[in-house]
């Protein structure tokens, strides 16, 4: 999951010592990683939501930037859902459109799920297996619909080569062949192999039903079909400027076990300027943000130093990283020395101040899996970054190795309306520039990731050796973490978060074991094995583990930090003022 908070599994364990474990439903400091804040069933009134970031994109098949995810929540249902509850018990799946949890054959092939009845689309027309059907099969239409997770290919293709339902030219019309709809209410997979992440890639926003006769391809996004509580109000998306959630007249809270949908109405603005936004959230006149990266340095003060203000605010543990991406496409990067160099002569202090402090911007990294994630050892620091500071000599050494003894020109992208990212390119560059790697800083709108760094052969033509970015799991295990990020059969034309470019056999015939794995210990133990080739190839420069620091409206209720995101669950709020 993109890291605007990279997909969908955070985790919200804090370790700050100020922090608050239970609340009793009232609103304190932290009280939301652990509890609901302000409990209520109260319905009416509207959510004022802002981002510093639009929506990369609307349509549930190319989204990925987190927020985006949590969002998708209020007008797509899925078969299987994330609870909506907060703690450990949020990572647990549910039946959400299925009246259950699947059949699964006694070889584990064969997954079948029976749909609920009275299920409706906003324009009242049913819900059928078939739609369920047909969204998934756009997944594979990646040259029309790109910058979605691309999991479901790998299972379900199984050597069909099947092109997407916009090219699908056969005459038998069964589309992919692995799953099938026997009747209007059920819907049958059947895996050529057994997986033990399958269910979680039908948790995704991608996995959610699409009615073929509304589809409008690349323009999907600009008007989606809602099957959940709330719909996109006519004519309400407005690219960087935002979006107005109305009820969907046609949702049937008894066929939702998840959904409350308390607001009559939710507004999403969007803003380029961040700490205008943070001086909305303490006004009150914004209830979230939703990008829940953090505020920025003046809200951050004000917020830890007033404790009326801060019994308002969380600094969960995200499950996110912050990292740079060093992109093995571009000279001199392809060598593998020059990148240690990058990450020898990188500061881990500066990198992690410019995040926000270990309070509010997180832990030192020191590899590529998070904590919260299986197969994680916070003992393991291969370029040794706990020490807090730049090794310059190591950094020599490296660049000797690589034929730039006096150090080489590289370029930074980063997404330029996100103040810690810009501030972490430019600590970069001040210690890159001590050991005499030139670094320029080149801005870009977050908004287009997918076709600037997510495009390898634009970022071979524009040079970018350095892409700052993040990411959350897609799902809670190593896959769902890491494989995006470092398996070469994830590298798209567009849409790409394999910003290294790592293309390791071995790394990719470690996710194929690990699917395979029942055990999860055993798995686990391959996940690390993954970690650390990547670390070994010097193909990641971690930051932080990240935390944010993330202020509530006091007005709110039902606020809680969901696992599966490592920020507010949206849905679940509402407003106590019914305004």
């Amino acid at each position: 999951m993109l890291g605007l908070t990279t997909a969908a599994c955070g985790g919200s364990d804090s370790d700050d010592n100020d922090s608050t474990s239970t609340s009793g439903g009232k609103a304190a400091y932290n009280a939301a990683i652990t509890d609901v804040v302000n409990p209520s069933t109260t319905k009416g009134g509207t959510l004022n939501l802002w981002s510093s970031q639009d929506a990369d994109s609307w349509d549930p098949a190319r989204g990925y930037y987190a927020f985006v995810w949590n969002l998708n929540r209020l007008y797509t249902r899925k078969l299987v859902e994330y609870s909506a509850v907060p703690g450990k018990a949020g990572l647990e799946l549910q039946a959400d459109l299925a009246e259950a949890l699947p059949t699964i054959s006694d070889d584990k092939l064969t997954y079948t799920f029976k749909l609920r009845s009275g299920v409706k689309w906003d324009d009242g027309a049913a819900i059928t297996s078939k739609d369920v059907k047909y969204g998934i099969e756009r997944v594979w239409a990646a040259d029309a619909i790109s910058g979605g997770p691309v999991y479901l290919p790998a299972l379900l293709d199984q050597g069909q080569n099947y092109p997407g339902p916009y090219k699908d030219t056969d005459a038998e019309k069964l589309g992919l062949k692995s799953v099938t709809t026997p009747d209007d209410s059920t819907i049958v997979f059947k895996l050529a192999k057994p997986s033990s992440d399958f269910i979680y890639l039908l948790a995704m926003p991608g996995s959610g039903p699409v009615p073929q006769k509304r589809d409008t391809g690349a323009q999907y996004g600009s008007a989606p079909a809602a099957s959940g509580p709330y719909m996109f109000k006519e004519g309400s998306i407005q690219p960087g400027k935002g979006v107005s959630f109305v009820r969907n007249p046609n949702w049937d809270q008894a066929t939702d076990p998840i959904r409350k949908a308390l607001p009559d109405a939710i507004n999403l603005t969007i803003t380029t300027n961040a700490d205008d936004l943070d001086s909305r959230l303490l006004a009150g006149t914004a209830d979230l943000d939703v990008g829940q990266t953090g505020v920025q340095a003046a809200a951050r003060t004000k917020l830890l130093t007033d404790p009326n203000l801060k019994a308002n605010a969380d600094t969960p543990t995200t499950g996110f990283l912050r990292y740079a991406g060093l992109a093995t496409s571009v000279a001199p990067l392809d060598n593998i020395e020059c990148r240690k160099a990058i990450i020898y002569a990188a500061d881990p202090t500066t990198l992690q101040s410019a995040r926000g402090g270990p309070i509010a911007g997180g832990d030192i990294g020191t590899s590529m899996l998070p904590p919260n994630i299986a197969g994680s050892d916070a003992k393991y620091d291969p370029f040794n970054r706990l020490q807090g500071k730049s090794q310059v000599d190591e950094a020599k050494k490296a660049l000797t190795a690589c034929g730039k003894p006096t150090g080489f020109d590289v370029t930074i992208a980063v997404r330029n309306n996100r103040e810690a990212e810009v501030k972490t390119s430019e600590a970069l560059q001040a210690a890159l520039k001590v050991v005499g790697i030139n670094a320029k800083i080149e801005q870009y709108d977050g908004a287009q990731q997918a076709s600037i760094t997510g495009s390898p052969d634009n970022v071979k033509r524009k040079g970018y050796g350095i892409i700052i970015g993040g990411w959350g799991a897609d799902y809670p295990t190593g896959a769902g973490y890491m494989q995006p990020l470092s398996d070469s059969r994830f590298i798209p034309e567009n849409g790409n978060y394999n910003l290294a470019e790592i293309k390791d056999p071995a790394i990719d015939k470690l996710y194929d074991d690990a699917q395979l794995e029942t055990d999860t210990a055993k798995a686990a133990e391959l996940y690390s094995q993954i970690n650390h080739k990547i670390m070994e190839g010097a193909y990641y420069l971690p930051f932080v583990v990240d935390k944010a620091l993330n202020y509530r409206n006091p007005r709110l209720t039902n606020v809680y930090i969901h696992d599966a995101f490592g920020m507010v669950d949206f849905q679940a709020v509402g407003v106590s003022d019914g305004k």
